[in-house]
């Protein structure tokens, strides 16, 4: 009798890696991990074998920048919708953003929505913790309960969470910086987004394009610019999410170079969506913030995700209700659309089409963000004793995108027909099958919460901080 070494064999494939791609099998483990990868046939048998002949095999897509909207919006969307989605587009692990109601403020908050990810959620996940000017005595707390990371809000957004001052983000990662946990960024302008957006109004401008005249470059770059200023004196770590504008790309350039702890993403999106096609029908669809930009921001943003500028790819999954996403002013159309079953699909076209390699996309979508959020070599990778987070891929597969096909509760999207090349078959979380052939094959509550393991932190001017100024006869020096 053959004895049986393997839970799973997925043999035939081809292995994409940041490295390269090569053709080899692999083998995942009793215990959901990575056992093997070894030259095509010599490894032993499994209990089941999934032939890959012609796929790609990559690691499962993280995503640190999704809106699953529970608890308090479940209209938009929950965790068993929201996971499907992402199962069914590749994506294993997710990070979920604190703009809920109640918003991620406390552990007590925190542990409503973990209880609501545990129960429903398919893929892994992590919980990001807020960073308000009311919660600064929590976060340490919602650290050790467990937050992947700490959110601040600089722009207004889906919640209408107050920015905090700026004496209060300055005080904030300085407490961040101690801790070590990275802390992502809504990097807008909100008193000059907000003063433009009146005064438009006022001028009877309702219209798609307005809404990127009210958060023109400036609001962007000004934010991203004073936000890496106060990481680079405090050394905390900051992540700038939904990066859109190409004005940005020399001030990351400039922080990196001097060794700031900032990572950069990007979006689908703004790399293959243009404000020149907001005064089509479509227009309402596309309202997010930061806006869709002009078309002639999209080759320097690509070109940034190449060289490493920008570090990642996310999605800002933000999805609503169908008729949240109509109005007859652009004022009163939500923001945002639903994207992580999307993503992976349209950066394969991008692949397909030349414009990067796979490699890049690996990178992009995988490695990076596991890097930065302390997943790495757990997740984000094909390589023993990782989790066996892996997505079979058919890079010929030639698909149209519809909103009806989308497994989110707001199931809108701009990309209504779009063509794509390149597909997602199957998604294995921890050696299990969650999603195969468009459809959801796992039980309710298979995903796990993640635990990031950050390196030691690197706070910087701590004689300074307000915590040291606070205590009797404190000086400065």
């Amino acid at each position: 009798m053959t004895q049986t070494h393997f839970a799973t064999l997925i043999a035939g494939g081809t292995l994409l890696t940041e490295e390269g791609q090569f053709a080899a099998d692999l083998a995942i483990g009793q215990d959901g991990r990575i056992a093997a990868i070894a030259a095509p046939g010599a490894l032993g048998p499994a209990a089941e074998v999934i032939d890959a002949s012609g796929l790609w095999v990559m690691p499962g897509v993280i995503d640190v920048h999704v809106h699953f909207r529970e608890p308090g919006m479940t209209h938009k969307e929950d965790w068993a919708t929201g996971s499907a989605a992402a199962a069914l587009g590749g994506v294993t692990c997710v990070f979920e953003m604190p703009n809920t109601d109640p918003p991620v403020d406390s552990v007590a908050h925190f542990e409503i929505k973990r209880a609501a990810a545990e129960a429903q959620s398919i893929v892994d996940f992590g919980i990001y913790g807020l960073l308000g000017e009311h919660n600064l005595a929590d976060l340490e707390s919602l650290a050790e309960a467990g937050v992947c990371g700490f959110k601040l809000f600089l722009g207004n957004t889906t919640g209408n969470l107050p920015c905090p001052n700026d004496g209060a983000v300055l005080e904030g990662l300085e407490i961040l910086a101690r801790l070590g946990l990275r802390c992502s960024v809504h990097a807008e302008n909100s008193p000059i987004l907000f003063w433009r957006q009146k005064r438009l109004q006022e001028a009877g401008r309702n219209d798609p394009l307005a809404h990127l005249a009210a958060r023109t470059d400036i609001v962007a770059i000004e934010a991203l610019t004073r936000i890496a200023t106060l990481a680079d004196w405090t050394g905390a770590r900051i992540h700038i999410v939904h990066e859109s504008c190409a004005g940005s790309l020399p001030f990351i350039r400039f922080f990196k170079d001097r060794g700031t702890d900032i990572t950069v993403e990007t979006l689908p999106q703004y790399l293959t969506l243009a404000a020149e096609e907001m005064t089509s029908s479509k227009g309402a669809l596309m309202r997010m913030n930061p806006p869709i930009r002009q078309r002639a921001h999209q080759a320097p943003l690509l070109a940034g995700l190449i060289d490493g500028t920008i570090d990642m790819l996310a999605t800002d999954h933000a999805p609503h209700a169908p008729e949240e996403k109509v109005a007859a002013s652009i004022w009163d159309v939500a923001c945002g659309f639903c994207g992580v079953q999307t993503s992976l699909p349209l950066m394969l076209t991008t692949v397909a089409e030349g414009r990067i390699s796979p490699a890049t996309l690996v990178r992009a979508m995988c490695g990076a963000p596991a890097r930065a959020f302390g997943l790495w070599g757990r997740k984000g990778v094909l390589r023993v004793g990782a989790d066996a987070d892996v997505v079979l891929v058919d890079p010929a597969a030639r698909r149209v995108l519809r909103a009806a096909d989308l497994a989110s509760r707001g199931n809108v999207t701009p990309y209504e027909g779009t063509k794509v090349t390149g597909w997602p078959l199957r998604t294995l979380v921890r050696g299990r099958t969650v999603a195969l052939d468009g459809k959801v094959v796992a039980p309710a509550g298979s995903g796990q919460m993640v635990r990031v393991e950050m390196s030691p932190p690197a706070a910087r001017n701590t004689a300074t901080t307000l915590a040291a100024q606070v205590r009797p006869c404190a000086r400065p020096w």
